[in-house]
Protein backbone atom coordinates (compact mmCIF):
# COMPACT_ATOMS: atom_id res chain seq x y z
CA UNK A 1 0.00 0.00 0.00
CA UNK A 2 1.39 3.37 -1.15
CA UNK A 3 0.14 5.21 2.32
CA UNK A 4 2.42 2.56 4.40
CA UNK A 5 5.05 3.27 2.22
CA UNK A 6 4.98 6.90 2.50
CA UNK A 7 4.26 6.83 6.27
CA UNK A 8 7.68 4.42 6.64
CA UNK A 9 5.84 1.53 8.08
CA UNK A 10 6.47 -0.87 5.05
CA UNK A 11 9.77 -1.85 7.02
CA UNK A 12 7.46 -2.02 10.19
CA UNK A 13 4.70 -4.80 8.54
CA UNK A 14 7.65 -6.84 6.91
CA UNK A 15 9.17 -7.16 10.73
CA UNK A 16 5.52 -7.45 11.97
CA UNK A 17 5.19 -10.59 9.45
CA UNK A 18 8.46 -11.91 10.12
CA UNK A 19 8.20 -11.85 13.89
CA UNK A 20 8.07 -15.67 15.50
CA UNK A 21 5.40 -16.62 18.00
CA UNK A 22 7.33 -18.90 20.23
CA UNK A 23 7.82 -19.12 23.33
CA UNK A 24 6.66 -15.64 24.58
CA UNK A 25 3.72 -14.19 22.50
CA UNK A 26 2.54 -18.02 22.68
CA UNK A 27 2.92 -17.44 26.39
CA UNK A 28 0.96 -14.74 26.54
CA UNK A 29 -1.71 -16.32 24.67
CA UNK A 30 -1.68 -19.24 27.03
CA UNK A 31 -1.78 -16.78 30.14
CA UNK A 32 -4.25 -14.84 29.32
CA UNK A 33 -6.71 -18.10 28.30
CA UNK A 34 -6.03 -19.94 31.45
CA UNK A 35 -6.35 -16.88 33.49
CA UNK A 36 -10.27 -16.49 31.64
CA UNK A 37 -10.95 -20.16 32.13
CA UNK A 38 -9.90 -19.44 35.90
CA UNK A 39 -11.96 -16.46 35.87
CA UNK A 40 -15.13 -19.05 35.31
CA UNK A 41 -17.47 -19.64 38.03
CA UNK A 42 -16.41 -23.09 39.91
CA UNK A 43 -13.51 -23.50 38.01
CA UNK A 44 -11.19 -22.44 40.96
CA UNK A 45 -12.90 -25.18 42.67
CA UNK A 46 -12.80 -27.64 40.20
CA UNK A 47 -9.31 -27.38 40.19
CA UNK A 48 -9.16 -28.73 43.57
CA UNK A 49 -11.51 -31.74 42.87
CA UNK A 50 -10.43 -32.78 39.63
CA UNK A 51 -7.07 -31.04 38.53
CA UNK A 52 -7.22 -33.31 35.28
CA UNK A 53 -10.33 -32.01 33.91
CA UNK A 54 -9.29 -28.14 34.87
CA UNK A 55 -5.75 -29.28 32.71
CA UNK A 56 -8.09 -30.33 29.88
CA UNK A 57 -9.73 -27.60 29.62
CA UNK A 58 -7.02 -25.37 29.76
CA UNK A 59 -5.52 -27.07 26.86
CA UNK A 60 -8.91 -26.81 25.14
CA UNK A 61 -8.78 -23.22 25.96
CA UNK A 62 -5.25 -22.67 24.58
CA UNK A 63 -5.56 -24.83 21.37
CA UNK A 64 -9.29 -25.11 21.25
CA UNK A 65 -8.86 -23.23 17.47
CA UNK A 66 -6.04 -25.91 15.92
CA UNK A 67 -8.57 -28.75 17.18
CA UNK A 68 -11.85 -27.35 15.45
CA UNK A 69 -10.01 -26.49 12.38
CA UNK A 70 -8.45 -30.24 12.00
CA UNK A 71 -11.79 -31.44 12.75
CA UNK A 72 -13.13 -29.79 10.00
CA UNK A 73 -10.12 -29.97 7.62
CA UNK A 74 -10.70 -34.01 8.35
CA UNK A 75 -7.06 -34.05 10.39
CA UNK A 76 -6.15 -36.05 13.36
CA UNK A 77 -8.01 -33.93 16.54
CA UNK A 78 -4.54 -34.97 18.77
CA UNK A 79 -2.17 -33.23 15.87
CA UNK A 80 -2.37 -29.95 17.32
CA UNK A 81 -1.18 -32.11 20.65
CA UNK A 82 1.85 -33.68 18.96
CA UNK A 83 4.09 -30.38 19.07
CA UNK A 84 5.24 -31.65 23.13
CA UNK A 85 7.32 -28.40 23.66
CA UNK A 86 4.23 -26.48 23.03
CA UNK A 87 2.21 -28.08 25.02
CA UNK A 88 4.65 -28.32 27.78
CA UNK A 89 4.83 -25.05 28.32
CA UNK A 90 0.65 -24.60 28.30
CA UNK A 91 0.71 -27.33 30.85
CA UNK A 92 3.94 -25.07 33.01
CA UNK A 93 1.38 -22.06 32.74
CA UNK A 94 -1.50 -24.00 33.64
CA UNK A 95 0.45 -24.93 36.88
CA UNK A 96 1.35 -21.80 37.83
CA UNK A 97 -1.65 -19.81 37.09
CA UNK A 98 -4.01 -22.58 39.56
CA UNK A 99 -1.28 -23.46 41.71
CA UNK A 100 1.60 -21.24 42.08
CA UNK A 101 2.60 -20.93 46.08
CA UNK A 102 0.41 -17.71 47.49
CA UNK A 103 -0.58 -17.36 44.24
CA UNK A 104 1.62 -15.19 43.17
CA UNK A 105 1.18 -15.66 38.90
CA UNK A 106 -2.19 -15.43 38.91
CA UNK A 107 -2.17 -12.19 41.62
CA UNK A 108 0.82 -10.47 39.09
CA UNK A 109 -0.39 -11.23 35.83
CA UNK A 110 -3.88 -10.06 37.09
CA UNK A 111 -2.70 -6.22 37.30
CA UNK A 112 -3.64 -3.77 35.03
CA UNK A 113 -0.11 -2.80 32.96
CA UNK A 114 0.63 -6.12 33.12
CA UNK A 115 -2.43 -7.95 32.18
CA UNK A 116 -2.80 -4.97 29.18
CA UNK A 117 0.31 -6.21 27.87
CA UNK A 118 -0.06 -9.92 27.88
CA UNK A 119 -3.27 -9.08 26.22
CA UNK A 120 -2.02 -6.78 23.33
CA UNK A 121 0.33 -9.55 22.68
CA UNK A 122 -2.55 -12.08 22.38
CA UNK A 123 -4.05 -9.90 19.85
CA UNK A 124 -1.36 -10.44 17.77
CA UNK A 125 -1.13 -14.41 18.47
CA UNK A 126 -5.06 -14.04 17.03
CA UNK A 127 -3.73 -12.92 13.45
CA UNK A 128 -1.43 -15.81 12.85
CA UNK A 129 -3.58 -18.26 13.84
CA UNK A 130 -6.34 -16.55 11.51
CA UNK A 131 -4.09 -15.98 8.77
CA UNK A 132 -2.93 -19.49 9.46
CA UNK A 133 -6.05 -21.21 8.39
CA UNK A 134 -6.83 -19.20 5.62
CA UNK A 135 -3.24 -20.05 4.20
CA UNK A 136 -3.87 -23.79 4.90
CA UNK A 137 -7.02 -23.67 3.59
CA UNK A 138 -5.98 -22.44 0.47
CA UNK A 139 -3.71 -25.10 0.06
CA UNK A 140 -6.29 -27.67 -0.04
CA UNK A 141 -9.11 -25.84 -1.77
CA UNK A 142 -7.43 -23.30 -3.89
CA UNK A 143 -10.10 -20.60 -4.51
CA UNK A 144 -12.93 -21.63 -2.18
CA UNK A 145 -14.14 -18.64 -0.53
CA UNK A 146 -16.23 -19.55 1.82
CA UNK A 147 -14.17 -22.70 3.40
CA UNK A 148 -11.34 -20.89 3.89
CA UNK A 149 -13.25 -18.31 5.70
CA UNK A 150 -14.58 -20.82 7.84
CA UNK A 151 -11.20 -22.55 8.85
CA UNK A 152 -9.44 -19.05 9.28
CA UNK A 153 -12.36 -18.26 11.69
CA UNK A 154 -12.12 -21.52 13.41
CA UNK A 155 -7.99 -21.49 13.72
CA UNK A 156 -8.37 -17.76 15.44
CA UNK A 157 -12.01 -18.42 17.55
CA UNK A 158 -11.71 -21.74 18.20
CA UNK A 159 -11.92 -21.96 21.60
CA UNK A 160 -15.10 -19.82 22.04
CA UNK A 161 -17.00 -21.76 19.41
CA UNK A 162 -16.15 -24.99 21.04
CA UNK A 163 -17.11 -23.79 24.51
CA UNK A 164 -20.09 -25.86 25.09
CA UNK A 165 -17.96 -28.94 24.37
CA UNK A 166 -15.30 -27.71 26.63
CA UNK A 167 -17.79 -26.88 29.45
CA UNK A 168 -18.90 -30.24 29.44
CA UNK A 169 -15.83 -31.50 30.55
CA UNK A 170 -16.33 -29.78 33.74
CA UNK A 171 -19.70 -30.88 33.82
CA UNK A 172 -21.46 -27.59 32.76
CA UNK A 173 -24.20 -27.87 30.30
CA UNK A 174 -25.60 -24.02 29.16
CA UNK A 175 -26.51 -24.12 25.47
CA UNK A 176 -27.65 -20.53 25.25
CA UNK A 177 -23.95 -19.68 25.80
CA UNK A 178 -23.60 -20.80 22.41
CA UNK A 179 -21.13 -18.51 20.67
CA UNK A 180 -23.46 -18.73 16.86
CA UNK A 181 -26.55 -17.31 19.77
CA UNK A 182 -24.65 -14.83 20.93
CA UNK A 183 -21.23 -13.38 19.12
CA UNK A 184 -18.53 -12.27 21.81
CA UNK A 185 -16.18 -9.98 20.41
CA UNK A 186 -13.75 -12.51 19.75
CA UNK A 187 -15.64 -14.22 18.05
CA UNK A 188 -16.79 -11.55 15.96
CA UNK A 189 -13.45 -9.72 15.03
CA UNK A 190 -12.17 -12.93 14.02
CA UNK A 191 -14.75 -13.56 12.14
CA UNK A 192 -13.90 -10.08 9.97
CA UNK A 193 -10.25 -10.83 9.80
CA UNK A 194 -11.19 -14.25 8.52
CA UNK A 195 -12.92 -12.58 5.89
CA UNK A 196 -10.42 -9.79 5.47
CA UNK A 197 -7.35 -12.36 4.73
CA UNK A 198 -9.94 -14.61 2.66
CA UNK A 199 -10.51 -11.67 0.55
CA UNK A 200 -6.85 -11.25 0.11
CA UNK A 201 -5.60 -14.36 -0.70
CA UNK A 202 -7.82 -14.44 -3.74
CA UNK A 203 -6.91 -11.20 -5.05
CA UNK A 204 -10.31 -9.43 -4.66
CA UNK A 205 -8.67 -7.07 -1.77
CA UNK A 206 -5.74 -5.19 -3.28
CA UNK A 207 -3.34 -5.33 -0.55
CA UNK A 208 -0.79 -7.01 0.16
CA UNK A 209 -0.24 -9.64 2.96
CA UNK A 210 1.81 -7.62 5.51
CA UNK A 211 -0.04 -4.65 5.56
CA UNK A 212 -2.97 -6.57 5.96
CA UNK A 213 -1.18 -7.85 8.50
CA UNK A 214 -0.23 -4.73 10.32
CA UNK A 215 -3.45 -2.96 9.96
CA UNK A 216 -5.77 -5.68 11.02
CA UNK A 217 -3.27 -6.34 14.37
CA UNK A 218 -2.83 -2.65 14.92
CA UNK A 219 -7.00 -2.16 15.70
CA UNK A 220 -7.38 -5.43 17.63
CA UNK A 221 -4.57 -4.59 19.46
CA UNK A 222 -5.26 -0.96 20.27
CA UNK A 223 -9.66 -1.48 20.16
CA UNK A 224 -8.89 -4.75 22.77
CA UNK A 225 -6.54 -1.83 24.84
CA UNK A 226 -9.39 0.53 24.93
CA UNK A 227 -12.36 -2.00 25.79
CA UNK A 228 -9.76 -2.67 28.93
CA UNK A 229 -9.20 0.67 30.01
CA UNK A 230 -12.93 1.86 29.89
CA UNK A 231 -14.30 -1.05 31.39
CA UNK A 232 -16.96 -1.17 28.13
CA UNK A 233 -17.82 -4.53 26.78
CA UNK A 234 -19.49 -2.53 23.68
CA UNK A 235 -18.43 -3.77 20.16
CA UNK A 236 -16.91 -1.03 18.05
CA UNK A 237 -19.16 -2.67 15.40
CA UNK A 238 -22.67 -2.05 17.42
CA UNK A 239 -23.98 0.66 15.57
CA UNK A 240 -23.25 -1.20 11.90
CA UNK A 241 -24.50 -4.62 13.59
CA UNK A 242 -27.85 -2.66 14.35
CA UNK A 243 -28.59 -0.82 11.24
CA UNK A 244 -27.94 -3.81 9.27
CA UNK A 245 -30.28 -5.92 11.56
CA UNK A 246 -33.08 -3.19 11.23
CA UNK A 247 -32.80 -3.06 7.56
CA UNK A 248 -32.78 -6.53 6.66
CA UNK A 249 -33.96 -8.54 9.46
CA UNK A 250 -36.59 -7.00 11.82
CA UNK A 251 -38.50 -4.36 9.37
CA UNK A 252 -42.08 -3.99 9.87
CA UNK A 253 -43.63 -6.62 7.46
CA UNK A 254 -46.66 -8.68 6.47
CA UNK A 255 -45.56 -11.15 8.64
CA UNK A 256 -45.25 -8.93 11.59
CA UNK A 257 -49.29 -7.94 11.01
CA UNK A 258 -50.64 -11.95 10.48
CA UNK A 259 -48.72 -12.53 14.15
CA UNK A 260 -50.42 -10.01 15.97
CA UNK A 261 -53.27 -11.10 13.91
CA UNK A 262 -52.77 -15.08 14.92
CA UNK A 263 -52.15 -13.67 18.63
CA UNK A 264 -55.31 -12.09 18.94
CA UNK A 265 -57.15 -14.35 17.47
CA UNK A 266 -55.77 -17.06 19.97
CA UNK A 267 -57.31 -14.31 22.76
CA UNK A 268 -60.86 -14.60 20.84
CA UNK A 269 -60.65 -18.14 20.98
CA UNK A 270 -59.76 -18.43 24.60
CA UNK A 271 -62.92 -16.06 25.57
CA UNK A 272 -64.93 -18.72 23.18
CA UNK A 273 -63.87 -20.92 24.94
CA UNK A 274 -65.08 -19.85 28.56
CA UNK A 275 -62.11 -18.74 30.48
CA UNK A 276 -63.13 -15.53 30.90
CA UNK A 277 -66.67 -16.93 32.42
CA UNK A 278 -65.02 -19.42 34.68
CA UNK A 279 -63.14 -16.35 35.95
CA UNK A 280 -66.28 -14.78 36.58
CA UNK A 281 -67.88 -18.04 37.98
CA UNK A 282 -65.29 -18.54 39.78
CA UNK A 283 -65.53 -14.71 41.30
CA UNK A 284 -69.19 -15.20 42.00
CA UNK A 285 -68.80 -18.53 43.69
CA UNK A 286 -66.49 -17.04 45.88
CA UNK A 287 -69.01 -14.19 46.99
CA UNK A 288 -71.70 -16.90 48.25
CA UNK A 289 -72.19 -18.75 51.41
CA UNK A 290 -73.13 -22.30 50.93
CA UNK A 291 -74.60 -23.45 54.08
CA UNK A 292 -73.66 -26.38 55.72
CA UNK A 293 -75.68 -29.21 56.08
CA UNK A 294 -76.06 -30.19 59.94
CA UNK A 295 -73.76 -33.40 60.69
CA UNK A 296 -75.74 -36.37 62.85
CA UNK A 297 -75.13 -35.81 65.99
CA UNK A 298 -74.53 -32.09 66.28
CA UNK A 299 -76.24 -30.18 69.33
CA UNK A 300 -77.54 -27.84 66.75
CA UNK A 301 -79.25 -29.91 64.46
CA UNK A 302 -83.00 -30.16 64.92
CA UNK A 303 -82.72 -33.90 65.36
CA UNK A 304 -80.29 -33.01 68.19
CA UNK A 305 -83.39 -30.57 69.85
CA UNK A 306 -85.93 -33.21 69.87
CA UNK A 307 -83.86 -35.96 71.52
CA UNK A 308 -83.34 -33.92 74.14
CA UNK A 309 -86.45 -32.23 74.73
CA UNK A 310 -88.25 -36.31 74.89
CA UNK A 311 -85.59 -36.95 77.37
CA UNK A 312 -86.65 -34.16 79.76
CA UNK A 313 -90.13 -35.55 79.31
CA UNK A 314 -89.56 -38.66 80.10
CA UNK A 315 -87.23 -37.57 83.15
CA UNK A 316 -90.19 -34.76 84.08
CA UNK A 317 -92.46 -37.70 84.37
CA UNK A 318 -90.61 -40.34 86.57
CA UNK A 319 -90.29 -37.67 89.12
CA UNK A 320 -94.14 -36.86 89.05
Amino acid sequence: MDLLEVLHLDELSHGLANLSMFPYFDMAHYIVSIMALREQPGVLQLSRVSPLACWFSSMLFCFGGAVLSAIMLAEPVVAPLSNSTSVLLASITWYLVFYCPVDLVYCCASLLPLRLVLTGMKEVTRTWKVLGGVIQAHSKYNDSLLVMIAIGWAKGAGGGLISNFEQLVRGVWKPETNELLKMSYPTKITLIGAVLFALQQTHYLPLKKHHLMLIYTVFTVVNKARMMLTGSSVSPFAAIESTIYKTLFSGHSSYAALTDEVEKTCMDKGAVNGTPSTKKSNEKGAGKHTPVSPVKGQSGSPKAKGESENAETKHSKKKN
